[in-house]
């Protein structure tokens, strides 16, 4: 039995397996474990920017690097959906999140989100981002921080870290082999979001958390840009893939 009704409203969550339940469709079938009741504040557009996004978020941040009130946690890729869900996150709990993005003109609308400071790295080298997060801090570093890119400058950007502090690398934007940082001690976790959602426990949790937030309105997903129709799909992947956008594309059929 199941707690869903026929044409309850309901947003697709934790354990789709992508190669056999591809959701570019008008019909599709999913397991039941990966179809959750959408709130009913939230309207279909919302409710598809929203559940992966914040439980990475809090299943990262939260549950891995156990993120508390007071802390600088640096969010590199902040545009994202994940990263402007990051934001929220953080700010519920009263952590101070940092947030890096490539452009100029993204930084308002993540100031806007919640983020404390806003560094547009540009062309700058992670060695002037670890430096310009031990400027804002006071010299101290971020204990946490929450890694989209990878890659050569993985090692750099470690050097923001508060000793003891936790990094968590969630992406691999920048696919090249990533050094180790050396500023030890620290914590490194490679994290999975069905690590945590693969589990009743961990969906409980990690879907009371963002219901919470949407009943309340402490998150609200960013969506980027709305296309119409299944035609749309490929005008969908060219705009993510020109990274103009911040937070998710959603693809209405």
């Amino acid at each position: 039995m199941t707690e869903l009704a026929v044409g309850a409203p309901v947003l697709t969550g934790p354990g789709i397996e992508m190669s056999a339940q591809g959701v570019y469709a008008e019909r599709v079938v999913l397991p039941e474990t990966a179809v959750l009741r959408r709130p009913a504040s939230v309207d279909a557009v919302t409710g598809a920017a929203a559940w992966l996004t914040y439980t990475t978020a809090y299943g990262a941040l939260l549950e891995t690097a156990g993120l508390r009130p007071g802390d600088h946690v640096l969010i590199t890729g902040a545009s994202s959906g994940v990263g402007t869900a990051a934001i929220q996150v953080a700010r519920r709990i009263g952590a101070i999140p940092l947030a890096t993005t490539r452009t100029e003109e993204k930084r308002e609308r993540l100031l806007e989100l919640g983020a404390a400071e806003v560094i547009v790295t540009g062309g700058s080298a992670p060695e002037t981002v670890a430096k310009e997060v031990k400027r804002l801090t006071g010299g101290n570093g971020a204990e946490v921080i929450f890694d989209a890119i990878g890659g050569p400058g993985f090692g750099a950007l470690g050097e923001a870290l508060a000793p003891g502090g936790s990094l968590v690398v969630y992406g691999w934007l920048d696919t090249r082999p990533a050094e180790i940082p050396r500023n030890w001690p620290f914590t490194l976790h490679a994290y999975a979001n069905l690590i945590l959602t693969n589990t009743p426990a961990g969906r409980r949790r990690s879907t009371s958390f963002l219901n919470a937030g949407l009943a309340d309105g402490g998150f609200r997903p960013v969506v980027g840009e709305v296309l119409d129709g299944l035609d749309r799909i490929q005008d969908a992947h060219r705009l993510m893939e020109s990274n103009r956008h911040t937070g998710k594309i959603v693809v209405r059929v």
